[in-house]
């Protein structure tokens, strides 16, 4: 049976994160569950956590609903998370890395910066298939189609089990009750929101999350996102380029 580490950034008591949990154990899948004890959004791969005498705490919980499955809250990020599961931290490593779902899309070259995207990134890094899925809510949704980013997310995974171990992909669903379909497409230049400085003075910095004012490039992931596609993009973990200017 596939072992599956359902995590997120969101935290161990997320909505996205239980549903997730539920579609995979309900389609046969090995589940245990270990996420943040607390909303890490952000911490890209950051393999930092609170430190006691040395040690990592992590308490084992009882989910509504998932009362069959395993489930950690660990006080550290979703990277670390994925890190220490590699390493036997809540039994044998996973298989596979489900990370989300995402309270919100990580679309375009900003996912650097996404908790959800950095434990896929990294489960990917230590052998694992891994996936990264979110859920476009928008700023100030009035419903949320869990269930649509977990299906997208179980239908792509015998695909993503066909590819060589270690493949990451991203996956990001509208929040509707219905879409297009998927698309494999690129990284948008930038995400759906930019962050703004709206406050400075000599003590405190204060930052604010808007929406960008472009028209995403066509074929992007931001693009087919907002057209009502799911979208599927693949990541290369760690990866280098050659500098020309040290070439003999």
């Amino acid at each position: 049976m596939t072992r599956v580490l359902v995590t997120n950034d969101d935290g161990i008591s997320a909505p996205g994160l239980h549903v997730l949990a539920r579609a995979a154990r309900d389609a046969g899948l090995d589940v245990t569950i270990a996420a943040p004890a607390v909303q890490s959004s952000g911490s890209s791969a950051s393999i930092m956590a609170e430190d006691h005498d040395g040690r990592i705490a992590v308490e084992r919980r009882r989910l509504a609903g998932l009362a069959d499955v395993p489930a950690f809250a660990v006080h550290g990020g979703p990277g670390l998370i994925a890190m220490i599961a590699a390493r036997g931290a809540f039994g044998n490593p996973a298989d596979v890395v489900l990370s989300g779902i995402n309270h919100g899309a990580n679309v375009g070259r900003a996912i650097l910066h996404s908790g959800t995207v950095g434990a896929a990134l990294t489960g990917g890094l230590n052998g694992a298939w891994a996936m990264a899925i979110s859920l476009d809510v928008g700023m100030r949704p009035d419903a949320f189609h869990w269930d649509v980013a977990a299906g997208a997310a179980l239908q792509l995974l015998p695909g993503l089990l066909r590819s060589p171990r270690s493949t990451v992909i991203n996956v990001n669903a509208p929040n509707s009750a219905e879409n297009l379909g998927v698309r494999q497409a690129t990284l948008a230049p930038f995400g759906i929101v930019q962050t703004t400085l709206t406050e400075r003075d000599e003590h405190h910095i204060r930052l604010a999350v808007e929406d960008l004012p472009h028209t995403p490039d066509p074929g992007t992931d931001a693009a087919y996102l907002a057209e009502g596609w799911v979208t599927v993009t693949g990541l290369d973990p760690v990866s280098h380029v050659r500098l020309p200017f040290l070439d003999g």
